[in-house]
């Protein structure tokens, strides 16, 4: 099922609404994949525990790149730029896991190689979420961001290079990188 961008900025501010009500009574999970996820997610959450920035409100960003796999995850507090991936090395993002504290959470959506726009994802604070692949070798080509905090956005795409900020208020739909000309997003810049 395909998503209008319209109908994924309402999804979004929907979920994220929802997600102040849910997320606090949320159980653990007993299943082996959410297990390994959770393991994810608490390392996540240990990085941003272990950053102790005056401002709590942080966002942190692990970016999968093409042959050297996971980065490792990079952490800034709100007000300040956090750049992942590669430039000058020609090399695909192929997945980005995103997780925030303090700054209401967002919703995601990838758009992939072969694949399209993926199904939209929304977490609270805390909460890891992931767009793209890993092990596919498929390239993330665009990428669209709610958030309940105003966010600026800025894609290094092959061949463009940075593309200029996008910016929105809360709840408003950013979208960086390209569709429809088979170009791969490198990098990306995130200031909430």
């Amino acid at each position: 099922m395909r998503i209008s961008t319209k109908n994924f900025r309402r999804a979004a501010v929907v979920a994220l609404t929802a997600f102040v009500v849910v997320v606090p009574s949320m159980g653990s999970v007993a299943s082996a994949a959410p297990r390994a996820a959770a393991a994810a997610e608490s390392a996540a959450t240990q990085q941003v525990e272990n950053h102790r920035f005056p401002i709590r409100r942080v966002v942190c960003v692990n970016a999968h790149v093409q042959n050297l796999g996971w980065r490792g995850w990079a952490c800034a507090r709100a007000g300040t730029t956090l750049e992942v991936g590669t430039t000058g090395q020609s090399l695909r993002l192929e997945a980005l896991s995103i997780m925030t504290r303090n700054l209401g959470g967002l919703c995601a959506r990838g758009h992939v190689q072969n694949i399209g726009w993926q199904r939209a994802r929304c977490v609270g604070d805390g909460h890891t979420l992931r767009v793209g692949t890993t092990g596919q070798s498929l390239r993330l080509e665009a990428l669209q961001l709610v958030a309940r905090r105003a966010l600026c956005a800025e894609a290094h795409v092959q061949n463009i290079g940075w593309q200029g900020a996008e910016c929105a208020r809360r709840g408003h739909l950013i979208e960086v990188g390209t569709t429809g000309q088979s170009l791969r997003m490198e990098a990306l810049r995130l200031r909430f």
